[in-house]
């Protein structure tokens, strides 16, 4: 690679084999009907230019904004909506989209008769409707939606009618920034402890909370769809909602506002908040709870707000609320016999709320069914633990514990609940009897292998009725008990597509027929291993060997790619993981375009690291992923196929963070890829990734872990890739920007490269295209025509 600084480089082009296959159209994405009879088919575009990426956006406590459309900035749209229907495999595409379509939000009405959704233009958002009998759409109001935050519409419970947000038409102008400010930015604490993990995109000063203001603002208004002509009625006045849905009966709707003091350290979703309930003509008729600012929740996982929180009305009556409240202040350090209390609160609301059940854990969710069954779900973070209860919906009253199991240890998954519509078009659980069923991964020594089961609650009789049979990895999507399966099937070399069968048969009917978006990829052996770690620890990787290639041919060189997971107990942590069958998706993150260009590709590479007991897993992390890693080289190496003195290692995000460590504290790889990572574990004090001690609590790990602090002892050549805009918490530009000042000031081999207008996960088609050039050049120059001696 030629010394090239950033300014003398314009976007580049990776070698054609891998420019070809990060080409490929993306499979469409589908959503199948409750009653089965059809799906929609809605397809996706490839990447957008770097033009509309770098289009201007606001950071604005938390969010990211397109000022000149009043939307969520860089949000990826679907281009066109088929209707394929299951039965006969008709198509029928909706007349009259909007030329270039940019379709989000999609969302069908309560009866599936239609559809709704947005299209976003350069100056603002459209609300569209489609009806699904005459496959018509049609724009259902002139004025802009604010699709800056909250789902911007919702559909009335009888289907003809849609509550939608619109930026208000006499807001006025955009506020201006005076050029002398009137006076500091002050932040006062006056000895209340308020811990706070880092987060990116704040608000920063009056004027950001003015803007804030500005476009987050919106006017409530219902859209009557009975006549031809749409009516608009506007309710209340404008306000900064948080959240909006309407009763299952639609009499009522549950409304959350932002409200003031926000927060210059934490982003919208703890900012203080208003929750009421409106009639279905706008009008307040209650006020049900004003939460503050959350700024002293606890840094552990298991921390919540104080006080009520998670309003949401049960599906399974016309009109009654449920919330639930912490009875530990939110605080998991204090020791109670029960976390948290549900409540519940019937229409017409003039009632004290009603206490409904507990949960020994912190409440998860709940899965309303009929009048017997009632699902409660809760977690542990501490202990890695889940519960699921069978509780009385009437009463609350505990029924049966039905499992209670170490949810990381993914061989005891039962899976998630299947759900359907009941008489108000609401989801409930499918029941049979006392029956529940669900779908699941099959986590299993065999691999993944996706299953359909029946659950009796009272006998606690599981039957699996369809389980993924080699040599395909097949995966259930759609059941609602009437003997159909709509399931999606793919193999090796088989782009996945959805078939539909009988139970009782053994027979598959294709109902979609996507093509493969790959086929220069095609020959590309894949491989699920399976090997040992030096304590015994069972780890897994997924490796890509290119096009007929044999052992005889000799050792390639190795690239690994991996992202470290914390477990609490070596039983999960080495269950294995992943299937032989997936077809391969190539996305533009992952490192197998590289089999196309002559390496081994280990990918998913296990990288577990256990705490069990008292011990935490970042107490020694540095050391096992230095076992990790030499396991699955000793491997693949010894298996033939890899040149161990030609391997690189490289991640995304903790993966780049895992990849920095493993170059500062081994001598085991040629050359490393670190994108989006952070590096000095000192600019995230108080907490990072499952990690939940401060600074000041553990001093040593964060120093230990932080691969700044060993800068000097780093030889590896090492490329940094980091998107000038990332969002995600902890990783700031400035991460990658210190580190490589740091490698640099100790003459280490090392190249930055920041992306411009990239978030987290990079978005652009030239910056994709570049970040792939890089990596390639990197690879071809330090790994694969490494220099001997």
């Amino acid at each position: 690679m030629e010394n090239r600084s950033q300014a003398q480089l314009t976007y580049q082009t990776p070698p054609e084999p891998i420019r070809q296959l990060a080409d490929a159209p993306p499979t469409p994405q589908v959503r199948v009907s409750s009653n089965g009879e059809w799906m929609l088919v809605l397809d996706m575009p490839n990447f957008p230019s770097i033009e509309e990426v770098a289009a201007p956006m606001l950071r604005l406590g938390g969010l990211r904004i397109n000022p000149a459309n009043n939307a969520t900035a860089n949000r990826q749209s679907y281009t066109n909506i088929t209707v394929r229907f299951i039965k006969d495999g008709r198509k029928e595409t909706l007349r009259h989209l909007p030329e270039n379509a940019r379709i989000n939000n999609v969302a069908f009405s309560p009866d599936e008769t239609k559809i709704a959704f947005t299209h976003t233009r350069a100056a603002g958002v459209e609300l569209w409707m489609a009806d699904l009998r005459s496959f018509e759409a049609r724009q259902v109001s002139a004025r802009r939606l604010n699709d800056a935050a909250a789902h911007p519409f919702i559909w009335h419970p009888n289907s003809e009618m849609i509550l939608a947000q619109f930026v208000p038409e006499n807001r006025g102008d955009v506020p201006t920034e005076k050029t002398a400010p009137a006076g500091p930015v002050i932040q006062e604490n006056l000895g209340r402890t308020a811990r706070a993990r880092t987060y990116q995109d704040l608000l920063k000063n009056p004027y950001d909370e003015k803007l804030f203001d500005y476009y987050l603002t919106a006017q409530l208004a219902v859209i009557d769809l009975r006549k031809s002509t749409f009516t608009e009625t506007d309710w209340n006045e404008p306000a900064l909602y948080r959240n909006f849905s309407y009763s299952p009966d639609g009499r009522y709707v549950l409304i959350e506002t932002v409200e003031k003091p926000y927060s210059y350290l934490l982003p919208v979703s703890y900012f203080p908040y208003r929750v009421q309930i409106w009639d279905d003509a706008g009008a307040v008729i209650k006020d049900l709870y004003s939460a503050p600012l959350a700024d002293d929740v606890p840094i552990d996982f298991d921390a919540v707000p104080r006080g009520p929180r998670r309003h949401h009305w049960r599906n399974d009556e016309p009109a009654t609320l449920y919330w639930v409240e912490a009875q530990d202040d939110g605080d998991p350090a204090n020791e109670v016999a029960d976390r948290d209390f549900v409540y519940t609160l019937k229409a017409p609301f003039e009632s004290e709320p009603q206490y409904f059940t507990k949960s020994t854990f912190r409440f998860s969710s709940l899965k309303w069914g009929n009048d017997e069954i009632a699902i409660l779900q809760e977690r542990w973070w501490k202990t890695r633990t889940e519960k699921r209860s069978w509780i009385n919906p009437q009463t609350g009253a505990l029924e049966k514990v039905l499992l209670e199991r170490l949810y990381e240890d993914s061989y005891t998954d039962p899976g998630q609940y299947i759900l359907t519509k009941n008489q108000y078009n609401r989801h409930v659980l499918l029941l049979d009897g006392k029956s529940t069923f669900t779908i699941g991964t099959g986590a299993s020594p065999e691999g993944d292998r996706p299953f359909l089961l029946r659950w009796n609650g009272e006998t606690d009789e599981k039957e699996t009725l369809f389980h993924s049979q080699a040599p395909y990895y097949e995966r259930p999507v759609y059941f609602v008990n009437d003997g159909r399966l709509i399931f999606s099937r793919e193999a090796l070399e088989m782009a996945p597509n959805y078939y539909l069968a009988q139970l009782s048969k053994h027979d598959a009917t294709p109902i979609t027929d996507f093509p493969d978006p790959y086929p220069s990829f095609r020959g590309v052996s894949k491989q699920q291993l399976s090997y040992p770690r030096k304590d015994g620890l069972t780890l897994t990787a997924t490796l890509y060997l290119p096009r007929d290639y044999k052992k005889e041919d000799g050792p390639l060189p190795l690239i690994m790619w991996a992202y470290p997971r914390e477990f609490k107990t070596v039983a999960a942590a080495g269950r294995i993981k992943g299937s032989p069958y997936q077809f391969a998706r190539l996305s533009w993150k992952t490192p197998v375009y590289w089999a196309a260009r002559g390496y081994a590709v280990l990918d998913q590479t296990d990288m577990p690291v256990v705490g069990e007991a008292d011990e935490q897993p970042n107490d020694t992390f540095v050391e096992q992923i230095q076992q990790n890693a030499s396991a699955a080289i000793d491997y693949v190496a010894g298996w033939g196929v890899a040149d161990p003195r030609r391997v690189a290692v490289g991640g995304h995000s903790y993966g780049a963070f895992m990849t920095a460590n493993l170059l500062a504290h081994t001598n085991l790889f040629a050359a490393g890829i670190a994108r989006s990572g952070a590096y000095n574990r000192t600019l995230t004090p108080f907490g990072f990734q499952a990690e939940e001690r401060t600074y000041w609590q553990a001093p040593q790990v964060y120093f230990q872990m932080s691969p700044f602090s060993f800068a000097d002892q780093i030889k590896t050549p090492l490329l940094l890739i980091h998107g000038d805009a990332d969002n995600n918490s902890g990783t700031f530009p400035m991460q990658s920007e210190r580190f490589y000042n740091a490698l640099k000031g100790f003459g280490a081999t090392a190249r930055l490269v920041i992306l411009p207008h990239e978030s987290h996960g990079y978005l652009a088609h030239e910056s994709i295209m570049h970040m792939l050039w890089e990596q390639d050049e990197w690879l071809e120059k330090y790994v694969k025509n490494k220099p001997v001696g």
